[in-house]
């Protein structure tokens, strides 16, 4: 509940304040953090700048106003239903929570206007950088396993023990994928602690991932050919894409640099894509090999695919900031909202994706085998 409080408190600092101001023949400009989806809308960037706000202000704000709620009333005798859908809001909220992402845009901004004008970090920065810290820290803290018993009375819980105590696991038993209670689900109700719907396996699993993907490498073509920025010095410059942003980097001599835009921008996104089409592919085909490993690469794949923001945080700042009339201007380009399709497409095609049907596929092949065996 502090730490929850302390980041709430936090993340009203960084949004009533303002995170950088850069000064170039003796013109000021301050950046706060709606400064950067003001600006995508003034280019006509809508869609976009409603996803910076989202994942940026309204999700996080959501995801503590959600848990401090909880928390505050989960300690009644009989706690209200209505805090278990709460509850499963917040758990779904915390992979559009993007602070820790957004915090390396703005270093990435930071660091490349350092050769444009001169720049100065405000107060919302070091509220910024707090509130990462603080929400990892709450992250940490909190027992969800507790969280749910205290919402149910520890009913379900109780129930589950002596189901595996007695060793009569009722045939059917699955796993609730919100709140992890292993149940046998008995009509409509679905889990009894969370009230979430249960499947032994998620819905149209490989339909809606294909879907999800195919969309995504759609995308990929325009986000990588289109420039994503461009930035015009004493009215000169060109249109810079995702690849010969990485490449100005390396020029100047910003190799880190390069090297964490190059991983989050090109790498990530082709190892998802990628990746998400050979466990695919594995599920058709039933493949038997390396099973753990590629589960380990799902795993890898849903927690990284977020990471790929930093490009997208970095160039609204940028657009914001950095608008000096014929001195020096940067404006963002529709190669953004191309890639910014890519990172969401890709983040649902993780979500929709059950890892668990790799394993189903194998074993029916291997049931087909021996079959063919016998």
């Amino acid at each position: 509940m502090a730490l929850a409080v302390a980041a709430l408190i936090l993340l009203t600092v960084m949004c009533l304040t303002t995170l950088m101001t850069v000064r170039t023949s003796g013109i000021v400009h301050q950046a706060g953090i709606f400064s950067g989806p003001v600006e995508l809308v003034q280019r006509g960037m809508s869609g976009l700048a409603i996803v910076v706000i989202f994942v940026t202000v309204a999700a996080p704000l959501a995801k503590l106003l959600g848990t401090i709620y909880v928390l505050l009333r989960v300690r009644e005798t009989d706690p209200p239903r209505h805090l278990r859908r709460i509850f499963t809001l917040v758990e779904r909220l915390s992979t559009w929570s993007m602070t820790e992402v957004f915090v390396l845009g703005v270093f990435v901004a930071y660091v490349k206007l350092g050769d444009l004008v001169k720049i100065e970090l405000d107060a919302g920065v070091y509220a910024l950088l707090a509130l990462t810290f603080v929400l990892v820290w709450a992250d940490g803290s909190l027992d969800r396993e507790a969280i749910w018993d205290a919402l149910d009375g520890g009913r379900a819980r109780d129930m589950a023990r002596r189901a595996l105590v007695t060793g009569r696991v009722p045939p059917g038993a699955i796993g609730c994928e919100t709140c992890t209670l292993v149940v046998v689900p008995d009509g409509p109700e679905g889990c009894p602690r969370c009230g979430s719907a249960v499947h032994a396996r998620k819905p149209d699993s490989i339909a809606w991932t294909w879907a999800l993907l195919i969309g995504a490498m759609v995308f990929y073509l325009p986000a990588n050919l289109y420039p994503v920025l461009t930035v015009m010095q004493l009215g000169a410059g060109q249109p810079s894409t995702i690849l010969g942003g990485v490449r100005e980097l390396i020029e100047t001599g910003m190799y880190p640099l390069a090297a964490l835009v190059f991983f989050a921008s090109i790498a990530v996104p082709m190892l998802k894509m990628v990746g998400l089409s050979v466990m695919l592919i594995s599920v058709h085909t039933g493949h038997m090999r390396w099973l753990r490993d590629r589960t380990r690469l799902y795993y890898l794949i849903h927690w990284i695919g977020r990471w790929s923001m930093i490009d997208i945080f970095m160039e609204a700042l940028l657009g914001a900031l950095v608008q000096f009339g014929g001195v020096v201007t940067i404006e963002p380009g529709i190669g953004a909202v191309a890639f910014c399709a890519v990172v969401i497409l890709t983040i649902f095609a993780a979500e929709t994706f059950d890892p668990r049907i790799m394993w189903d596929a194998a074993e029916r092949r291997t049931n087909i085998s021996k079959q063919a065996q016998a």
